[in-house]
Order: structure tokens, then C-alpha cells, then sequence
């Protein structure tokens, strides 16, 4: 539970003093797919999550994938969704082999458009692409995506300013037990900042 939302400014109870598992999602909230799920399947988990969340609060960009025993082994974006639509070819390829001759951006997207519009519709591609399994998309969380529940904001903004992450997983223990959001930290700071005004 976000409980910064509904905190006052005292001079005693600044944004130092947030603990992560203040600011973090619970995993029960978060849409979540088994191991072998399809992109569609996720898709409909990350509809329902979204469904079920607080209106009032950011919605999620992603979906976990959790192994046979519950454990988090995995994250599917929004940015890993789209790049599973990008045809993947020898002619994309070519693409990527001229940037080296110093063609401009422009003239190199012209010849990816052209290439695209000769190619499959993007509903077929869609369609297609709906059917990848989540662990052939997912990124593998790496070391300095986990975070204890009980650190502070400041090493959270730390590690997701340092891995460029929009995420962070929660652990306690062994355990993840949530999310932490870019957007909820983003919320907490400007939440702070409205509450205690400028000195």
C-alpha cells in the first residue's frame, strides 16, 4: 500500500525516512504468467491486473513470469513486446550494416518503411507474435534489480538511476515479495516536494 499518498510534511517525516516496502506493489497485485505462457496469455494476466489495481494509481508496464514453484525468474515489457514485432531478416540485418557508411538516420528509416510496407500486415505479425512463449521475450533480472524491503528510497533511486531500470524487484529473505516501480519513487519525490513547499 502506497501510504505516502496520504502522509502530511512534517519535518520529522521526510522522504528519506520511505521505506521500500511503503512505496512497492505486492506481488499479488502484479500480473503475473507461469513459465510456457504465451504473449497473449500475458497480455490478458497484465489486462486483469490492471483491472483489478487502484484506478487512482499508475497502471503496470509489465508482467512477471514466475516458475513452477511461484519464484520470479523473469520480466516482459512493453519494449520487449515491441522489439518481438520487428522482423527479423536478412534484410533487416543489411540495415543495421549500413549505419556503419554514415547514412543518416532519415534515409535509413525511408528504406525500413519501404522494406515494412512490402512485408507482412502488422495484424498478421500480431497474431503471430502472440503465440511466443514468455521466457523467448523475458529479461532475466539481474543483480542490481533486487532491492530489500526494508532499504531506503535513496538506495532505490540509486540503483534505478545507476541500471537505467524502471523497475525493481522486492525481496525479504529469499522471497520477492513485490515491485517497485520507477513511477511510485517518481510519486513519492514531487508528492514530498508538493507537501513541504520550498524553503
Amino acid at each position: 500500500m502506497n501510504h505516502y499518498l496520504s502522509a502530511t510534511c512534517k519535518r520529522s517525516m521526510i522522504v528519506e525516512q520511505f521505506l521500500i516496502k511503503d512505496l512497492m506493489v505486492p506481488i499479488s497485485e502484479y500480473a503475473t504468467v507461469l513459465e510456457g505462457a504465451t504473449l497473449f496469455e500475458a497480455y490478458l494476466a497484465l489486462e486483469k491486473a490492471q483491472e483489478e489495481y487502484d484506478h487512482n494509481k499508475y497502471r503496470h508496464r509489465a508482467i512477471l513470469v514466475l516458475d513452477c514453484d511461484g519464484r520470479v525468474i523473469g520480466k516482459v515489457g512493453q519494449l520487449d513486446v515491441l522489439r518481438a514485432l520487428e522482423p527479423k531478416n536478412e534484410q533487416v540485418e543489411a540495415f543495421e550494416d549500413i549505419q556503419k557508411y554514415n547514412f543518416s538516420d532519415p534515409f535509413i528509416l525511408s528504406l525500413r518503411e519501404q522494406h515494412l510496407m512490402q512485408g507482412e500486415p502488422l495484424a498478421d505479425i500480431c497474431r503471430k507474435t502472440g503465440r511466443i512463449k514468455v521466457e523467448n521475450l523475458m529479461q532475466t533480472p539481474t543483480e542490481g534489480e533486487f532491492i530489500n524491503e526494508s532499504a531506503s528510497i535513496n538506495t532505490a533511486i540509486h540503483q534505478l538511476v545507476r541500471g537505467s531500470h524502471m523497475s525493481l524487484l522486492v525481496t525479504r529473505g529469499r522471497h520477492i515479495v513485490g515491485i517497485l516501480r520507477l513511477t511510485d519513487v517518481f510519486a513519492a519525490i514531487f508528492h514530498t516536494m508538493k507537501e513541504c513547499g520550498i524553503d
